[in-house]
């Protein structure tokens, strides 16, 4: 059916690759091109509970696989969305629930009920340039995403790294950092594909389709928008798994100053007490002399100099700084 309309209205219809490719739920994102349409397949980065089969879009979603970590990126949806932009048409394959095509097809149709630029909204000049917009929110959703995201690993974070408490949520922390690298790696598919749809620009020539030189130059300008808006969210990613990987090292970092700490404090004491074992040895040697052993006050005498021994060492240590209480 959908062929059919495409065959009516543009004179042409899908390859039957493209097809098998705009349903393919596993396909990163990508560019390509024919001589009667472009291809452009963005996976998108929104809120989202887990990803749609677009091969039954109108089922409920189900969750293959349960993991820890934030909640944010637990409900970050990565399905594809794809655009076949045409001449006149531009057609998407997108999965159930998809807020952002629904948002924009709504400010669309008020706006062109209004005949007029309502709420600041231009109506776009060709279908790419629709392709663009729904793009562009499409990434400004993540980014939208992005506080909630750096907050709740800030938590982690200070959970890591707090001096008292036992970090035991590892497999939360390992969840985290995969997630984080599977989000850098389908930014980089993001801009791959949009760098491409650019040099594809390049060859493209001002006519009717395209709404003129001057409509060909704010396509090239908003699709270079596009592309830094996702360059700046590979930035964020990227500073974020660079945070998790700084916070488990300085966690680490942490628990050998705290062990080293400990055997300095165990080594002090055997210090003190070496010197009351040594003499401790001495008066327990089988002698028949030993001086003091036959006093009456020798036994206070040992004691005496055995407890200033220890405080003497003790007051010597402390000054050296090596019982120094460590801060929390």
């Amino acid at each position: 059916m959908v062929q059919a309309v495409l065959q009516r209205l543009c004179n042409t219809a899908l390859v039957d690759l493209h097809v098998s490719d705009l349903l393919n739920q596993q396909l990163p994102s990508h560019f390509d091109y024919t001589s009667r349409y472009d291809i452009l397949v963005f996976r998108r980065l929104a809120a989202g509970q887990s990803e749609t089969d677009l091969t039954r879009p109108d089922e409920p979603p189900t969750r293959k696989n349960k993991c820890s970590g934030p909640p944010v990126l637990r409900r970050i949806d990565t399905s594809p969305v794809g655009f076949a932009v045409f001449d006149r048409v531009v057609l998407t394959v997108h999965p159930a629930g998809c807020g952002v095509l629904d948002q924009y097809a709504s400010r669309l149709l008020a706006s062109a009920s209004s005949g007029l630029r309502s709420a600041g909204v231009h109506l776009p000049t060709s279908p790419a340039d629709l392709m663009l917009r729904v793009v562009n929110q499409m990434v400004e959703g993540y980014l939208e995403l992005r506080r909630e995201l750096t907050r709740q690993l800030d938590h982690m974070q200070a959970e890591l790294l707090h001096p008292k408490t036992r970090f035991t949520n590892w497999g939360s922390l390992l969840d985290a950092r995969m997630s984080l690298h599977q989000l850098d790696d389908i930014c980089e598919d993001h801009r791959s594909a949009v760098l491409d749809w650019i040099e594809s620009l390049e060859s493209w020539e001002p006519d009717e389709d395209t709404g003129g030189h001057r409509s060909l130059e704010l396509l090239r300008v908003r699709s270079r928008d596009v592309l830094e808006h996702i360059e700046r969210v590979v930035r964020h990613v990227r500073r974020l798994e660079q945070n998790v990987e700084t916070a488990v090292q300085m966690h680490f970092s942490a628990q050998g100053n705290r062990a080293n700490d400990i055997m300095r404090t165990l080594t002090v004491l055997t210090a003190i007490f070496l010197p009351l074992n040594l003499i401790a040895g001495l008066f327990g040697m089988n002698f028949d002399f030993i001086p003091l052993i036959h006093q009456q006050n020798g036994f206070w005498w040992t004691m005496g100099s055995m407890g200033l021994i220890a405080v003497g060492l003790s007051v010597f240590f402390w000054r050296k700084r090596y019982l120094e209480r460590s801060r929390g």
